[in-house]
């Protein structure tokens, strides 16, 4: 039973360990910029156009439902109507456009991630770079966090506004709640730094899922099935610590 525990803590500390080397070889020996414009680009263009449909459509369904939920609790009580748009605003902002959309990337977008760089570890790939002497680290992880952090709170920006219109197709045309009441609560006891937050959110979360699905595809050993394993890892591991992040941002920051 010790012996057991022992080489759990001792397997985590020493992936903790390889996790935080592996960023500071991309950091200590960078390429030139000129070498990462070209597949920054790319990757901007499949993190942030490839993944629009699904954010678009998750947000759009979680506006609706919230709107529809909080309005029909809010329904023979004391509390005015127009706190439904109040509470959809604060909610999709503060929590749900954020969390929700780098969840879903962590699915899609890190596992992509995973199984990309996996497959060129396994072709030999990576190691023909090396013998080349090109810094791997760099040139492969460090425009897939340059592109996360700039295009992953755009996504979640995007949902934010997506959830918020949501709420109001699904609340207003069915006559749940008005559309002035609607608006009234959306333009009430407005705090800018919940967009703030929400902002911070993306940009440790984009870092996270992009950084942990790296380093699962960068350091995958052995062939088919272990890729497929690293795949999985990068999104269990990408979920797991976006909602650890998630709770210690908010415990900060409120």
């Amino acid at each position: 039973m010790f012996s057991f525990i022992f080489r759990a803590i001792h397997g985590f500390f020493y992936e903790i360990g390889k996790y935080f080397l592996l960023l500071r070889l991309m950091i200590a020996r960078p390429e030139k910029a000129s070498m990462y414009w070209k597949e920054t680009m790319r990757q901007m263009n499949d993190i942030g156009v490839g993944s629009l449909i699904i954010v678009c459509l998750i947000a759009l369904f979680i506006g609706a439902v919230s709107a529809i939920q909080f309005a029909y609790q809010l329904e023979g009580t004391f509390v005015p109507l127009y706190y439904t748009g109040y509470i959809v605003r604060d909610m999709t902002i503060i929590e749900l456009a954020p969390t929700i959309t780098c969840l879903v990337l962590a699915g899609k977008v890190g596992s992509n991630i995973a199984a990309e760089i996996g497959g060129m570890r396994q072709k030999e790939q990576i190691d023909a770079l090396e013998i080349m002497g090109v810094n791997t680290a760099a040139y492969l992880v460090m425009p897939k966090l340059i592109a996360a952090v700039i295009v992953i709170p755009m996504l979640v920006f995007l949902a934010a506004i997506v959830s918020i219109m949501g709420g109001y197709i699904a609340a207003v045309p069915t006559g749940m709640i008005g559309h002035d009441a609607y608006v009234l609560g959306l333009r009430s006891f407005f705090d800018p730094y919940n967009v703030f937050m929400m902002f911070v959110k993306a940009l440790v979360f984009g870092f996270i899922l992009t950084s942990v699905s790296s380093y699962q595809g960068y350091f995958v050993k052995g062939g088919s099935i272990e890729l497929g394993r690293a795949s999985t890892n990068a999104v269990v591991l990408s979920d797991v610590i976006i909602l650890l992040a998630d709770y210690f941002i908010t415990l900060l920051m409120t």
